[in-house]
């Protein structure tokens, strides 16, 4: 019989997402501090968003508008990268990205971690944008998953396929 294991993973609900990004785009028409301000917010490619507006500070407030509809969908800010409002002429732009997957760097931090503070018998392989982690006992597993929860590694973190 195989070991148990699970997967470590990035990811994040595209639906979610867009769902998130309507009600934003809905809140900045309706409410009456955005009205005539030309604040509006889009998608801009797979898992890019834009957000103009004309002045900065109204700009800045529908970036906090849109964490605040990400976070009510229970989609983890460490997902969005949001860059600081541009001037473009007349309008402020600023581009972010939804994050998926995990980088060969923060998988290589993650699977450091465990070696070198999980416990023993508990070997992490880095396949493409996851991890996967297996171990002898089941125990060791949740220790693990454990440990993974009270790090910072400044990515959305999921726990999949645990058998």
């Amino acid at each position: 019989m195989a070991n148990p294991s699970f997967d470590v993973v990035s990811k994040v609900d595209t639906q979610e997402v867009d769902n998130a990004l309507n009600q934003a785009a809905k809140e900045l028409a309706n409410r009456f501090d955005f009205r005539g301000t030309g604040t509006k917010i889009q998608w801009s490619g797979e898992a890019a968003v834009v957000l103009e507006s004309e002045t900065e500070e109204r700009c800045k407030a529908a970036i906090e508008v849109f964490k605040e509809k990400l976070i009510k969908r229970g989609i983890s800010l460490k997902a969005l990268e949001m860059g600081e409002p541009a001037s473009s002429g007349q309008i402020y732009k600023v581009s972010g990205k939804i994050v998926q997957g995990i980088s060969q760097d923060v998988a290589k931090k993650i699977s450091k971690k465990i070696r070198d503070e999980g416990p023993k018998g508990v070997q992490a392989q880095i396949q493409g944008e996851q991890l996967r982690v297996s171990g002898k006992k089941k125990d060791d597993l949740q220790e693990v998953i454990q440990l993974l929860k009270s790090s910072d590694f400044d990515v959305a973190l999921q726990f999949e396929n645990y058998r």
